[in-house]
């Protein structure tokens, strides 16, 4: 499996609940990962991982080194390395790429090469999840760097993890009709939640009382959360009399200057601040109202633990969470307000109006398709035949698009 990780929590995360899932007494899982917090989730027996120096992105297109002091053409070269060698050591039946066709830089392109010319019995899939950007900006990007015929060549099953009623990928991104055939909607992909039962148990654990009402706070990697949690304190600190206990977990990407700022501000409201928690499904299940943004992996953990939520989704780089937000909303289960525009004004309301009457939205989401497990499970006990499905495209891949001319070679 591999996940690039240069931004935020959600590739890996969503990395780590595939494994889990997939793991069986037969299956060895090896994740590969540039994800600078990897270690501190617990691994399975039977799932390790190969840990590539991490990028840090500073826009869609700039990526540069996390730690380790050397240029970022370096950087890149030594993690194409890394994965191509590890993909010929570890020759897997199965090799799963989270989203990005060719890799960041086009880092796992000689990887997808060689397992279609040496190691024609492996599968090699791509994973995108239910909502990539605007079908506009997508469909120009997938077209000015050939990932149409990407799809085509390298790959010989694409899984969405979406429902095809909710957002059609196929149609929204016009995807060709000779790749159609790859493209197989799992569901959404659910979370290890607590049993509902376990609710009061855990809320007592956390000090809380009967009809005490607990929001939590939680942005992600953290990265670009800082503006949520800011309006979020200063609703407080704006409205005294609120009666509301709060957990904030910021992220670990949060600069260590801003978490000082946001935490110095938390105690004086007695409200527990922390960057980064193991066991966010068991929190968010306390929760009577989750105050978040709308990235893919945050909203299955709420929507599995049928948890009302006040989403604040941006808008930049990608549309992609402001496009989630609306459809979800669309269907009864959250309220949103846009990350340009939110205010403490407009988030108290909404949060009143939320944990008035939270019944609503969780009867929304009773029904909502979470079946990505039982899906990808019967798609890797197939057996289906490798890469039988990508073209082959000779010495001189048609494919390669000019764009990608700058990036390092293998």
């Amino acid at each position: 499996m591999y996940s690039h990780d240069t931004y935020g929590l959600g590739h890996i995360r969503r990395t780590m609940a595939l494994a889990q899932n997939m793991l069986d007494k037969d299956h060895r899982i090896l994740i590969l990962t540039g994800s600078p917090i990897v270690g501190r989730f617990d691994f399975p027996k039977g799932i390790d991982f190969v840990r590539i120096p991490g990028m840090i992105k500073q826009s869609n297109e700039i990526y540069v080194p996390h730690s380790i002091a050397i240029d970022p053409s370096q950087a890149l070269a030594i993690r194409q390395n890394i994965i191509l060698a590890t993909a010929q050591t570890f020759k897997p039946d199965l090799f799963l790429v989270d989203k990005a066709p060719l890799g960041l830089k086009m880092e796992i392109t000689a990887t997808l090469l060689w397992l279609r010319d040496h190691s024609p019995k492996t599968k090699v899939v791509l994973g995108l999840r239910d909502i990539m950007d605007s079908p506009e900006s997508t469909i120009q990007e997938w077209q000015e760097r050939k990932v149409y015929e990407v799809f085509e060549q390298l790959y010989s099953e694409i899984w969405v993890y979406g429902c095809r009623e909710i957002f059609d990928a196929v149609a929204e991104y016009a995807i060709p009709e000779r790749i159609e055939d790859k493209i197989h909607f799992t569901g959404y992909i659910p979370r290890a939640v607590p049993r509902l039962r376990n609710r009061p148990t855990i809320r007592r654990q956390m000090g809380l009382v009967n009809g005490e009402k607990f929001v939590l706070v939680t942005t992600g990697g953290g990265g670009d959360g800082y503006k949520v949690i800011d309006t979020y304190l200063s609703m407080l600190e704006d409205s005294p009399r609120l009666d509301i206990k709060s957990m904030i977990v910021t992220g670990p990407m949060l600069s260590a200057e801003l978490f000082d700022q946001l935490a110095a501000r938390a105690r004086k409201l007695k409200i527990r601040i922390v960057k980064f928690h193991r066991k966010m499904e068991r929190i968010i299940l306390a929760a009577d109202c989750v105050v978040s943004m709308g990235g893919y992996n945050t909203m299955c953990e709420i929507i599995c633990a049928a948890r009302p939520a006040l989403i604040i989704p941006r808008s930049k780089p990608r549309t992609e969470q402001i496009m989630r937000s609306r459809i979800f909303a669309q269907r009864g289960m959250l309220e949103f307000i846009p990350w340009e525009t939110v205010n403490c004004a407009e988030m108290r309301e909404n949060l009143l109006t939320i944990l008035e009457n939270p019944a609503r939205y969780i009867q929304c989401m009773h029904d909502f398709p979470m079946t990505a497990f039982e899906v990808i499970n019967e798609r890797v006990c197939q057996g289906k035949p490798g890469n039988a499905g990508a073209a082959s495209c000779g010495s001189d891949p048609m494919w390669m698009p000019d764009y990608y001319q700058d990036a390092p070679a293998v």
